[in-house]
C-alpha cells in the first residue's frame, strides 16, 4: 500500500509506504523527539498524553521540513487512516491547526493490523455501546444499530452476549483506561465501520424480489436457456430457420415477437418490425410526429459527427420551429432550452426534448396501441412456428449442408435501403419542381 503525497522532502520520494507512515508516527510518540504531550481533563476523567493539533502540525512541518498548509493535509490523512484520533469531534475526521485535542491510536487498531470490519463484530461494539449508553446512541449510531439488529437477528441472542461480557470486563477497569479505550474502539469503527446499504433493508429486499419475480415470469418463454427456440436451436441443429423468421425486417414476425412488444414500450421501439406496426397506429391516429422526432434524435445521437450541424437544422426546422411542418407539443422550459442548444449544436442536444416525447408516448399512445385493432391484427396474423424434429441423419445432413447466412453488412445496407425508400416515400411533394419537369418535357 502507498499513499501518494504531493510534496514531501522528509527522504527522496513522493510517495510514502505505509511502513514509512508507521515509523513516523513512532516517532511523533517518542518521548524525547516527539509531539509534546500532556494530562487533559474530558468530562471530569483526567486522559493522558494528550497532544492538539497545533503542536502536531508544528511538528510535521520542522521534521519534513515543508509548508503548515501541506502539514495540515499529512496530518489529516494520519487522521482519517486511523493513526491519530480526535477526542473531542470524533466524527470530523480532520486536523485542526488549533488546539483541538487528539490522542495516538493504539497500534492495535492501525490498518496494518488487517481487521476485517465485519458485521458481527460492529454489531457487538454497538450493542455494548447501547447498555453503556442506557439506549441513548447518537442518530448515527442508532440508524446500524436498528439495521444491523433486524440483518443479524438470526444470531442477535449471541451479539447481546458477548456484549454483555465485554461490558463487564471493561468496567473492571480504571476508570481513566476505561474512557481511553473506549474513544480508542469508537474512533476505529468511524473509520472502519461497514457501511449501511439500503439493498439489505426489508423492504428493500421485499420489492427486489418482487420484480426480479416478475421479470423471470415475464421474460420465462422468451429465455432461450428456459425454453426452446422455435422452430429450432439453429446453433444445434445447423437450421436457419429461427433467424430467418426473426429478422429485424420481416413482413409477418413470430407471436413471440409480438408479445414481446408488450412487455414495455422499451421493447417495442428497440425491435424495428415493432416500431413500424407502432408507425401504423399512429398514422391511423394522424399523431405520428412525436415518435419521428424521437427517430431523428436518435440518428443526431448515433450518426456522424460530421452530419451533427445539418441534422440538427432540419430537427429544427421540421419539428421545432414556429409553424414547422411536424411540430412536436412539449413543455415551453423544455423547448426554449432545446432551441437555445440548436446555436451550437451536439449529440445530445435533443435530450431533454426526446425524453420528455418519449415519456408522452409511454404514458399514453403506446397503451392505446396495445388495445387498438392494429396490434390485435398483427397478433392473429404473427406466425406460431411448429418445433422441428430432426433425426440424427438429418442433423448431419443438417452439418453438411451448413450455410454461411446473410453477412449482418448485408443486412444492415438492405435496412438502410428499406429506410431511404420509406423516407422518400413520405417526404413532402415539391409541386413546382414536378410542374417545371412536367413543363420540360
Amino acid at each position: 500500500m502507498e499513499i501518494a503525497m504531493t510534496s514531501w522532502h522528509f527522504d527522496h520520494t513522493q510517495t510514502i509506504t505505509v511502513e514509512i507512515l508507521e515509523a513516523i508516527v513512532v516517532e511523533m510518540q517518542d518521548s524525547k523527539s516527539g509531539v509534546k504531550g500532556s494530562d487533559q481533563k474530558l468530562n471530569v476523567t483526567t486522559i493522558p498524553h494528550v497532544i492538539n493539533g497545533k503542536d502536531i502540525i508544528t511538528w510535521i512541518t520542522n521534521k519534513m521540513k515543508t509548508t503548515p498548509e501541506e502539514a495540515e493535509a499529512f496530518g489529516t490523512m494520519l487522521v482519517a487512516y486511523g493513526y491519530i484520533y480526535p477526542l473531542q469531534n470524533h466524527k470530523k475526521l480532520v486536523m485542526c491547526n488549533d488546539t483541538s485535542l487528539y490522542r495516538f491510536q493504539t497500534p492495535y487498531f492501525w490498518p496494518t493490523q488487517k481487521w476485517v470490519a465485519e458485521d458481527t463484530d460492529y454489531a457487538i461494539y454497538l450493542a455494548k455501546r447501547n447498555i453503556r449508553k442506557k439506549g441513548m446512541l447518537e442518530p448515527y449510531e442508532q440508524v446500524h444499530y436498528n439495521h444491523l439488529h433486524e440483518w443479524l437477528n438470526h444470531k442477535w441472542d449471541f451479539i447481546v452476549m458477548q456484549s454483555t461480557e465485554q461490558y463487564k470486563a471493561g468496567k473492571e477497569r480504571k476508570k481513566p483506561d476505561r474512557v481511553v479505550f473506549d474513544c480508542q474502539e469508537r474512533a476505529y469503527w468511524i473509520v472502519n465501520r461497514p457501511p449501511v446499504s439500503v439493498c439489505d433493508s426489508g423492504l428493500f429486499k421485499t420489492l427486489l424480489e418482487a420484480l426480479l419475480a416478475k421479470y423471470a415470469t415475464t421474460y420465462k418463454n422468451h429465455d432461450p436457456f428456459l425454453a426452446p427456440c422455435l422452430p429450432s436451436n439453429p446453433w444445434q441443429t445447423d437450421n436457419d430457420t429461427y433467424w430467418t423468421l426473426n429478422m429485424r425486417l420481416v413482413d409477418v414476425p413470430t407471436k413471440m415477437r409480438v408479445e414481446r412488444w408488450s412487455f414495455s414500450f422499451f421493447e417495442l421501439l428497440n425491435d424495428l418490425r415493432g416500431r413500424d406496426d407502432f408507425k401504423v397506429f399512429l398514422k391511423k391516429e394522424f399523431s405520428g410526429e412525436n415518435l419521428a422526432f424521437w427517430e431523428a434524435a436518435e440518428e443526431l445521437k448515433w450518426g456522424t459527427a460530421s452530419s451533427i450541424t445539418s441534422k440538427a437544422e432540419t430537427v429544427f426546422k421540421t419539428f421545432l420551429a414556429p409553424g414547422a411542418p411536424r411540430w412536436i407539443n412539449i413543455d415551453g422550459r423544455t423547448m426554449g432550452l432545446t432551441v437555445k442548444g440548436l446555436d451550437h449544436p451536439h449529440r445530445y442536444v435533443l435530450e431533454a426534448a426526446q425524453t420528455h416525447v418519449f415519456l408522452l408516448m409511454k404514458k399514453d399512445t403506446f397503451f392505446r396501441y396495445l388495445k387498438s385493432p392494429v396490434y390485435k391484427d398483427m397478433q392473429k396474423k404473427a406466425l406460431n412456428p411448429e418445433p422441428h424434429n430432426f433425426s440424427p441423419a438429418q442433423l448431419e445432413n443438417n452439418a453438411k449442408n451448413r450455410s454461411l447466412g446473410i453477412h449482418p453488412i448485408t443486412l444492415w445496407q438492405q435496412e438502410e435501403e428499406l429506410k431511404a425508400k420509406a423516407a422518400a416515400a413520405s417526404a413532402p411533394v415539391d409541386i413546382k419542381a414536378m410542374m417545371s419537369k412536367i413543363d420540360r418535357k
